[in-house]
């Protein structure tokens, strides 16, 4: 009898029933996450990257451009915030800016000239022209008729004089009361001119009061401050969608644009990120590309300066322009993902790339890590950060009714937002997690991650921490423990989780139909995984696969449906498998139509981690020998060796749910690894049959539920559990079947 094990194999195994008493082992440093002391080095709070903090510490000395590539949720932004600070504690006073930038009018209407000036030399310039233009407008003569008033009131006087005298002669010769007319009406007209001269006076003095001197022209020519240090802490200008406008400044529109109503460029004029920060952090640099930044970036990165521009567009403002550079020494962070960096290598035949490793570094920021002593510290320090920004929370958004109105207030007003009763001694405050509680964070971070490490995408994972702080303020424990992030972790699922959940329940009902209706020959349980986007995480769920072998027709393989190129490929080398051991057992040769069908496997298929599973189907279909329906399997067929896939411990994960009905799974050797993360907080034990080791895990307490996974190398070690053949009784009804079908 053949066996394909040797007696370190089975030793391995067992070594894995080991694993979970070593993990406590390396956890021993404490019992709950309030003995974790935090790191004061910023760059430290950020886990797991060991690479990059070293890489971003030795940038920092030099003050160089970084550049991190990796997936969504592994640390980028934080550690540029880190990058930040550690900058601002070490060279923040000698990085900021401490001249104010200033704008003044230049040859024509269309241009300014910039210049660097102290911020208190120029605030008291700009000061004094203010307050002598001010001076100018209010500066005028006092408006006044006194002296034709004087000259009018003269006359006036002398003609009623001389009236009063002609009137008095009048009585001695009549004739003379005709002057003393003439004298009256002379002086009655002079008392309306005096009057006359008097409103006039008096009307432009109010009107004087109320109007200054135009000086418009005067103030259009005052300096305009662009930018004042002294107004801005802080080192790092984040910037999110990159464009001409945000990064390198421009010139605002003028709605009044003739007439003297116009506003002078400078004083339209505004700055970006490269005049007014040492450092600028672009977080997502495919917005960059997009908005077709980059040549300007780069040539900026080159010169360390650049001409202030107005927009391309037609209009006020497009043709406005400085006449001498700014200065823009800048420290370039960027943040991209693997797709953006393929862009980055074939744009300008990697220029920028270029750029940034030639003042700083690229830094490829890890999706997963080892398991090692050091790690799981890390991952206790990260609980322990998450619980402490969670306590920041809870103040932020509570903090002030705590502090008028107590705890009770908080009990009754969460009742209206939960609308349920909750505990009497409902708290809301952070708690602390227990080991155990820790142990189901690192299997999910195991789960979400293969051959043995800890998944680095860490921005999921802080909801199933917040979940879990809630379900144990709600259970009113002191203390989160493993049930608490179990539960947490089962309702806090990505878009792809809540999608696999719904089809997991479709394919509990698909499986138990075909379970009953068919004699279970050519039908096998195939495992699968959808990848969510978003977090990173692989979602197992069941494929059931169908295969049928014609004798007589072409010698083909069709796999109807959407399958991919790889999927396709991996068909075509199982064909190849098989008709290898149809010769190997000396069968006449007959040509086979061989049938693969996903059954119901609508979203299509992709990848090799079925062939094994077509490979078990054709062969039961060939013998006509029924497949065991509660054992799934999965793993890449090469001849006949079973190789590694991705997603196993998502893949036997999804199909150990008691309800659904499984019993077991066949995987890989090469995937051993990735059962770890399921003995923990696990009961379990070694288990083989005949030659093949596996181990059963209890779904259940009180060991119920068994679920047996069997590490298979060959072929030959899934027909037997699946199909419970030896490898010679295989060859045998083989050789039968092929005789018969010549």
């Amino acid at each position: 009898m053949n066996n394909d094990y040797k007696e370190n194999d089975y030793q391995w195994i067992k070594e894995l029933i080991l694993y979970p008493w070593k993990l406590q082992k390396n956890l021993e440093f404490f019992q709950d996450t309030s003995q974790i002391s935090l790191p004061k080095d910023p760059i430290e709070k950020v886990v797991f990257q060991n690479s990059a903090k070293k890489a971003i510490r030795k940038i920092a000395q030099n003050k160089g451009h970084l550049l991190m590539v990796g997936r969504p949720g592994t640390g980028k932004s934080m550690l540029a915030k880190m990058f930040n600070e550690v900058l601002e504690q070490s060279l923040g006073d000698y990085l900021k800016p401490k001249e104010a930038i200033v704008a003044y009018p230049g040859k024509d209407k269309n241009h300014i000239r910039i210049a660097y000036e102290d911020p208190e030399k120029i605030d008291n310039l700009i000061s004094n022209l203010n307050m002598e233009i001010e001076a100018a407008r209010d500066s005028k003569d006092d408006f006044n008729l006194s002296d034709q008033i004087n000259s009018v009131r003269k006359v006036k006087k002398i003609l009623f004089l001389a009236a009063c005298v002609s009137g008095s002669a009048g009585f001695f010769f009549p004739p003379a009361f005709v002057a003393t007319g003439l004298f009256g009406i002379g002086s009655i007209f002079m008392y309306l001119q005096e009057n006359n001269h008097k409103a006039q006076e008096k009307i432009q003095k109010e009107i004087n009061i109320s109007r200054g001197n135009d000086v418009k022209s005067i103030a259009d020519m005052v300096p305009e401050i662009l930018y004042d240090p002294r107004n801005d802490k802080s080192l790092m200008a984040r910037i999110s969608e990159p464009d001409s406008r945000n990064m390198k400044g421009g010139f605002r529109h003028d709605p009044y644009q003739s007439g003297n109503l116009h506003t002078p460029s400078h004083k339209r004029a505004y700055l970006g990120a490269h005049a007014k920060s040492p450092i600028i952090y672009i977080d997502e640099l495919k917005t960059l590309i997009k908005a077709g930044y980059m040549s300007q970036l780069l040539e900026i990165m080159q010169n360390k300066e650049f001409i202030l521009e107005g927009g391309k567009n037609t209009g006020s403002g497009a043709a406005d322009r400085s006449e001498n550079p700014l200065k823009a020494n800048n420290i370039i962070v960027a943040c991209c993902n693997h797709d953006t960096l393929r862009h980055l290598q074939e744009e300008g035949d990697g220029a920028f790339l270029s750029r940034i490793e030639d003042k700083g570094e690229i830094i490829h920021m890890e999706s997963s890590v080892p398991e090692n002593c050091e790690n799981l510290k890390q991952v206790a320090q990260y609980i322990k950060q998450e619980i402490i920004n969670l306590g920041k929370e809870f103040t932020n958004a509570w903090g002030e009714i705590i502090e008028k109105e107590g705890y009770t207030s908080v009990k009754k007003r969460s009742e209206k937002i939960f609308g349920m009763r909750l505990p009497e001694n409902y708290k809301l405050q952070e708690r602390e997690f227990s080991r155990s509680a820790v142990l189901e964070i690192i299997k999910e971070l195991r789960c979400r991650s293969f051959d043995g490490k800890l998944s680095t995408i860490l921005r999921p994972i802080n909801g199933i921490i917040k979940a879990a702080e809630f379900e144990a303020i709600l259970d009113d424990v002191q203390i989160v423990e493993s049930e608490h992030v179990r539960r947490a972790i089962h309702q806090h699922l990505s878009l792809e989780g809540a999608i696999s959940k719904e089809i997991a329940k479709h394919k509990k009902d698909l499986k138990k139909y075909i379970s009953s209706m068919t004699d279970s020959i050519g039908y096998v349980v195939g495992l699968s995984v959808i990848h969510s986007k978003s977090s990173g995480q692989m979602h197992g769920q069941p494929l059931p696969i169908h295969c049928q072998i014609n004798a007589g027709g072409s010698d083909t393989v069709v796999a109807p449906g959407k399958t991919g190129d790889i999927a396709d490929a991996a068909a075509q080398n199982v064909r190849a498998s098989i008709k290898k051991a149809l010769n190997k057992v000396g069968a006449p040769y007959v040509g086979y139509e061989m049938h693969v069908e996903y059954i119901q496997a609508h979203g299509g298929v992709e990848g090799d981690s079925a062939s094994i599973a077509i490979d078990i189907a054709l062969i039961s279909d060939y013998i006509e020998q029924p497949v065991n329906q509660k054992y799934g399997v999965t793993g890449s067929l090469t001849g006949d060796i079973i190789l590694a896939v991705g997603g196993v411990t998502e893949k036997v994960r999804s199909i150990m749910d008691p309800e659904l009905g499984m019993e077991g799974a066949c995987i890989p050797w090469q995937n051993k690894h990735d059962v770890e993360p399921l003995l923990i907080n696990a009961e379990f034990e070694y288990i083989q049959k005949e030659e093949v080791p596996g181990i059963r895990i209890y779904r259940t307490e009180q060991s119920k539920e068994p679920f047996d996974i069997y590490f298979c190398k060959t072929k030959y070690n899934a027909y037997k559990i699946l199909m419970d053949l030896s490898r010679e009784e295989v060859e045998i009804r083989m050789a039968e079947r092929s005789k018969r079908d010549f």
